[in-house]
């Protein structure tokens, strides 16, 4: 007899989640073990009055760094909710990092992409003064 196993965005999801989550793990240093993380994160978008939608990121990432640099990589099942339009489920994944350029001063960047008919990307660079 053969069985049909239906595979939903849930399960999928699920299935990548913890997946990815115990390879991070595993292929992490013991000295690094605190690199890997989880990052589910939503982002929603409004214009004056008007809602245009949202997305939910479920992300699976690993930090690190040494002195005055530091360094991210992360990725994972993103479900992307446009206002009116029915949900789907793509890949989104983003990498960055950091450099201190003076004791209160760091300069940050990062690149970031969403896979889909048209593959979508963006940038980001800035400077943080902490004081």
């Amino acid at each position: 007899m053969y069985l049909q196993k239906t595979l939903t965005p849930s399960t999928m999801i699920k299935s990548f989640v913890i997946s990815a989550a115990a390879t991070a793990v595993a292929l992490a240093p013991a000295s690094a073990l605190a690199g890997p993380y989880l990052n589910p994160e939503f982002n929603g978008t409004t214009v004056g009055d008007n809602y245009l939608g949202g997305s939910l990121n479920l992300d699976v990432g690993y930090e690190g760094g040494e002195g005055a640099y530091s360094y991210f990589i992360q990725g994972g099942p993103v479900i992307l909710m446009p206002n009116g339009v029915d949900s789907e489920v793509e890949f989104a994944g983003k990498f960055g990092g950091s450099v201190a350029v003076a004791e209160s001063v760091s300069v940050y960047g990062e690149l970031s992409g969403v896979s889909g008919d048209d593959f979508s990307w963006g940038s980001k660079l800035g400077l943080k003064y902490g004081f």
